[in-house]
Formats: structure tokens, C-alpha cells, sequence
């Protein structure tokens, strides 16, 4: 009882980290986001983060991991109301882009995680992401509606498309006017894959 009791309070406390963290980081940005004053803001210590992250950094990797996780899933029901698999999976792709105007998700995962974090490819959110294209790319070469070709390299160029198109938008000096322009291309690089029988090869 006592161990469980023990474990409940970690995840609580780890909880609020991330939760605090997720506020300053949008705030503030990683860089000037102070470790003192963000703990003392939800009652704990230094050695609370350091016991549940390893250091800052390892905050910042679980921050991002929650956020780039929620913009999948935001994504995913943004397309949820598509006509069939392949409008799914380029409007799932379109709404993950289109999520680089959000403030959060352009300052954390966008310009603060790639800045310190390194490569995104390598983040577990990401290979999550890739796993769930790579079965709708297997189903729909199964169907005929895209090409033969190589799922695993398929499901990671349109992850690496997708993802690329957020960080350039993120990184611009004018988002809003470079969302269509990579909108159109993200487009036309994914319809390249489908499958077109009535036309001749």
C-alpha cells in the first residue's frame, strides 16, 4: 500500500513538472525558463525534477513528447471526416502542418526541441507517428490505391514532409504566408504516390 501510495505521488509529481514546464516553455521559451521558479511553482524542489527527468533538458524531451503527441492526435481527428483513406491520410498530414501557427506547438516542439533536443526524427513521438503511417501506407498498397512501392521509405518521406513543412513554417518570417505555399507542395510531392489506373502508364 505504501509503495503504491509512493508511486502514485511520483506520477503526480511528474505530472505537475510537465504541466508547469508545458506553461514556462511556451512562455518564456526553454532557454530563460527558470528550473527554480518553475518548481517552486507546484510545491516541489530541484530534486524532484532532477529525480523524475535527469536534468532540464530531460524535462523539456517529456514536454515535447506530450505535445508532439496531442498535434498527432489533433491531426487525426482533424481528418477523421474524410471521404476515404487516401483524403485521411493528406488531411491528417495538412492538419499536422497547419498546427505551426499554433503559438505552443511553434515555440516547444517546433523551434525549442529540434534547437536542443537534436534530430525530431529520432523522438519517440515521432516513430510513433511513423508507425501509424506506415500501416495506412501498407493498407492502401494492399488496395491498389497507392503504388507498390516501399512502405517503410513511403511512410517516411510523407512523416519527414509533413514534419519538414511544420519546422520551415515555424521557423519563417511569415508563417501565414508560407502555410499555402507548403500546403500545395506537401500536396503534390504525397499525390505522386497514388495510383491511378484509368490513366496509361
Amino acid at each position: 500500500m505504501v509503495a503504491k501510495r509512493r508511486t502514485e505521488t511520483m506520477e503526480e509529481n511528474r505530472e505537475k513538472l510537465i504541466t508547469a514546464a508545458r506553461k514556462a516553455f511556451a512562455e518564456k521559451g526553454f532557454a530563460a525558463a527558470s528550473m527554480d521558479e518553475l518548481t517552486a511553482s507546484v510545491g516541489l524542489t530541484r530534486g524532484a525534477l532532477y529525480h523524475n527527468f535527469g536534468d532540464k533538458k530531460g524535462l523539456l524531451a517529456a514536454v515535447v513528447d506530450r505535445v508532439d503527441g496531442e498535434m498527432a492526435q489533433r491531426a487525426k481527428a482533424a481528418a477523421a471526416t474524410a471521404s476515404d483513406d487516401w483524403e485521411r491520410l493528406l488531411a491528417e498530414g495538412i492538419a499536422y502542418i497547419k498546427l505551426a501557427l499554433d503559438a505552443e506547438v511553434r515555440r516547444i516542439v517546433l523551434l525549442d526541441g529540434p534547437a536542443f533536443l537534436g534530430d525530431p526524427a529520432q523522438w519517440p513521438s515521432q516513430n510513433s507517428c511513423l508507425d501509424a503511417t506506415r500501416q495506412s501506407v501498407i493498407k492502401m498498397i494492399e488496395q491498389g490505391i497507392l503504388k507498390p512501392v516501399d512502405a517503410d521509405a513511403a511512410a517516411c518521406l510523407l512523416n519527414s514532409a509533413a514534419l519538414n513543412a511544420a519546422l520551415w513554417i515555424a521557423s519563417s518570417d511569415d508563417p501565414q504566408q508560407a502555410l499555402p505555399k507548403v500546403i500545395e507542395v506537401f500536396t503534390l510531392l504525397a499525390s505522386g504516390l497514388r495510383n491511378r489506373p484509368d490513366k496509361p502508364q
